[in-house]
């Protein structure tokens, strides 16, 4: 969890009191940079949406039609590449975040 950031670190204790269900996973959505490279800020309206985030926390896993489990394809402290619209938004602690199936999930990104 070495690229958590400090409020992300918080809204991971906060979610902990959410366990996800079957083969859902929570995650927290990555906010854009506010600065580019050079320390210029940036307006909002020159922002681009970020479709990254990081797994916070995940269900056990979904059944088989011959009743076994199916693991999960990702872990907390992950990060993902998410689809631009879908997954359901969650408020825990004044941090929004988003349930997603693990087959609703594009990727993983590696450092």
């Amino acid at each position: 969890l070495a690229f958590l950031s400090a409020a992300a670190t918080i809204a991971a204790m906060a979610a902990r009191r959410l366990i996800p269900l079957l083969d859902r996973v929570l995650v927290e959505r990555i906010v854009p940079a506010a600065k580019s490279a050079g320390g210029v800020l940036l307006p909002e309206s020159a922002a681009q949406k970020v479709n990254e985030g990081v797994v916070l926390a995940v269900g056990p896993g979904r059944r088989n039609p011959q009743g076994e489990l199916v693991p999960m394809a990702v872990k907390e402290g992950d990060k993902v590449l998410l689809p631009e619209y879908g997954g359901n938004m969650v408020k825990l602690t004044d941090k929004e975040m988003f349930l997603y199936r693990d087959e609703e999930l594009l990727g993983l990104l590696k450092e």
